[in-house]
């Protein structure tokens, strides 16, 4: 029998057939894709005509397919369905993926014939596209150490690999902790806690097989447990357990593989040439240096620091209030914060939650996508990797554009957090192809499922990255989508929040779970007022985690980086009733992989861009300014990473925004 991922996919839409696929077919597809792009990739650089921009560039677009087809069906399940199976053979996979990738770079021949065709470019008759492809081609290249020659060839070789199996291990270290941590609740243990939050840990009980309700560390259950818990105790020894992620000691632990991680990046730099891994990393991002990174860092957390030290005398006073004296701790933040919103804004998340359906709430990201860009999403039955999952056809002028893959619910299978990923990327080159995109979210189950205001927020966000994907319009599937500057990528998402907060959609699509009702007016109002509402704390957890990532990868590695971050917090002030919202051992943006590593600052660098964006709408026509919405699809959405980033920004709004925007829409402007 043929190997599935192998085979050609005559699915709908040319879908990996999930319902084929068993985890014993993932090793052999894996080899026999290696050695055919081993192939491929040899056969460019051994080629014997002088080196074109198509027997060269267009060739190595062209090449491992078949390789990224295996890879992008393993990874989309190894993240959202794991089992121990999957987590073996990612272990087995990562270091054999590092030595292909090192192997690409080490073919000195390939290397010469993309240099060749860089040095001599003014001469060659490329599009504006074909010559960012190269620019970038040459770029990996050379910053993959293509231009390095014996020991220290040798030495990035080993250290890419050695990277690999470390994010892989930091990863199912994160994964373990989550998964066999819960906490088993008394029906007295329920008092105070509002029916939704009750509900879910039920549910979570009954799918753990206890008697009774439990409470894991999924953010989607514990979250609101903190807010709502008047338990003090079991806040902190939940509150305890979801910070100790990747700190618990055994095999699990996550800080020997920090320290060694920040090691290594720190000597690939200097193999490079750099005096430092956030001097390399960030050169190619908008920001281009540490500096910058830190100036606008410090711009926002001198404010929201000042915003969260009011905040916390307020809080304390009504700790003191309800009979607990002391200082104010972590576990006690989220409780309170919440009695003061209420307090405050009468609103309560068990009184908003039945007016945010997921399904309504999907609706609703594609309800917008349909006014701004005339996308059109219809459902469709396709075999999918988990019976949580479902999909939609998107079209647009009765033409296809994408299918879009969604994956809402928390699992202990599922890595935490909320991703978007392509399983395969828009492109015209070497055939036209539209994209496979997925969104995974974990928010709680139920029936129906109901969201905090967070979730729905995450929902969008995600839905923007989708966005991002599915209108992309470019020619190379390596600059298409999201295949764009870390810190532009997190623009589209964080820009497409911001329609949710838009009345008329909210009014529209946020209807109670019962009654079918619309959301009154007045509790709209409410919670559009309240939508900056403990933003000091928000900020503060966030911008602390963005420093420590910068200083971690600013200068010479720390050899115990749990001492380097509680250096870094006390050198900013950071209030003791906050934490970093990702410490060291469970920081997988930076540790997981390579991709937010010196870059946790992004979601900031593109809030900054999302902000000025969205006052563009505004300042037209609205929020759905047809103008604008061309404009953005046009200029960002559909042009990937074929362009500079700061050139597609301008080109959009024919400006660079200030950190103004960003204040403003945060409350934390004095």
């Amino acid at each position: 029998m043929t190997n599935p991922l192998l085979d050609t996919w005559d699915t709908p839409f040319a879908i990996a057939p999930f319902d084929r696929v068993s985890d014993a077919d993932f090793a052999p597809a894996l080899e026999t894709a290696l050695t055919l792009a081993r192939a491929e990739v040899a056969a460019i650089a051994e080629g014997p005509a002088a080196p074109t921009f198509e027997n060269t560039i267009e060739a190595l677009e062209a090449a491992g397919k078949t390789l990224d087809k295996v890879l992008s069906v393993f990874f989309t399940v190894a993240g959202a369905d794991s089992n121990p199976a999957r987590q073996a053979l990612q272990r087995d996979f990562s270091p054999k993926l590092a030595a292909y990738s090192s192997w690409i770079y080490a073919q000195k021949p390939l290397f010469a014939r993309i240099k060749a065709l860089w040095d001599g470019h003014d001469a060659l008759d490329l599009t504006d596209e074909q010559a960012r492809v190269l620019m970038l081609t040459h770029r990996s290249f050379v910053r993959h150490g293509a231009a390095l020659s014996g020991a220290k060839e040798a030495r990035m070789q080993a250290i890419m690999a050695r990277l690999a199996e470390l994010g892989t291990r930091f990863t199912q270290n994160l994964l373990a902790d989550e998964a066999d941590w819960h906490m088993e609740l008394s029906e007295a243990d329920l008092d105070g806690l509002p029916d939704f939050v009750v509900r879910n840990a039920r549910d979570t009980g009954s799918e753990k097989g206890l008697n009774g309700p439990v409470i894991t560390l999924s953010r989607s259950l514990i979250v609101p447990f903190l807010q709502f818990s008047p338990r003090r105790d079991l806040r902190e020894r939940a509150f305890a357990a979801w910070t100790a992620r990747g700190a618990n000691g055994g095999a699990t632990d996550n800080r020997d593989i920090a320290a060694e991680t920040l090691a290594l990046r720190q000597e690939r730099a200097q193999l490079l040439g750099y005096d430092s891994f956030a001097a390399f990393k960030l050169e190619t991002e908008m920001a281009k240096t540490p500096d910058a990174v830190r100036n606008l860092l410090m711009q926002v957390w001198t404010p929201a620091k000042a915003q969260a030290d009011r905040d916390a005398d307020v809080l304390t006073q009504m700790m003191h209030e309800d009979g607990f004296n002391g200082d104010l701790a972590p576990w006690d933040w989220r409780y309170y914060a919440a009695k003061r919103r209420q307090a405050e804004h009468d609103l309560n998340e068990a009184e908003l939650k039945p007016y945010l359906q997921l399904d309504r709430m999907i609706e609703a990201a594609f309800a917008c996508a349909s006014r701004l860009f005339g996308l059109k999403f219809k459902p469709i039955d396709v075999a999918l990797y988990h019976p949580d999952c479902r999909a939609w056809e998107v079209t647009r002028g009765g033409a296809h554009v994408a299918v879009f893959i969604g994956d809402y619910f928390a699992r202990a299978s599922k890595r935490s957090g909320a991703w978007c990923s392509a399983m395969r990327g828009q492109a015209k080159f070497p055939v036209v192809q539209g994209p496979v995109v997925i969104n995974v979210c974990n928010f709680a189950k139920g029936d129906p499922a109901l969201l905090s205001y967070d979730d729905a927020r995450t929902l969008f966000h995600e839905f923007g990255h989708a966005l991002h994907q599915m209108l992309s319009d470019v020619t190379y599937e390596s600059v298409s989508g999201t295949s764009v500057a870390r810190d532009f990528v997190e623009l589209p998402s964080q820009l497409y929040e911001h329609w949710l907060e838009v009345p008329e959609v909210l009014g529209k699509f946020a209807t109670h779970a019962e009654t079918g009702e619309p959301m009154p007016a007045a509790l709209l109002e409410k919670v559009l007022d309240a939508a900056t509402f403990d933003m000091g704390f928000q900020t503060v957890e966030y911008v602390a985690s963005a420093l420590v990532d910068l200083v971690f990868h600013e200068g010479a590695p720390p050899a115990d980086p749990m001492a380097r971050q509680a250096e870094v917090l006390e050198s900013i002030g950071m209030p003791a009733a906050i934490t970093m919202r990702h410490a060291t051992p469970h920081f997988a943006h930076v540790f997981a992989g390579d991709g937010y590593s010196a870059g946790y600052y992004s979601y900031m660098w593109s809030e900054v861009m999302d902000a000025d964006a969205f006052a563009s709408f505004t300042e037209a026509g609205g929020a759905f300014d047809a103008g604008r919405a061309r404009a953005l699809e046009e200029n960002i959405l559909s042009r990937g990473g074929s362009a500079d980033a700061e050139a597609l920004y301008l080109a959009f709004r024919g400006r660079l925004p200030g950190v103004e925007a960003l204040l403003k829409g945060r409350g934390l402007l004095a």
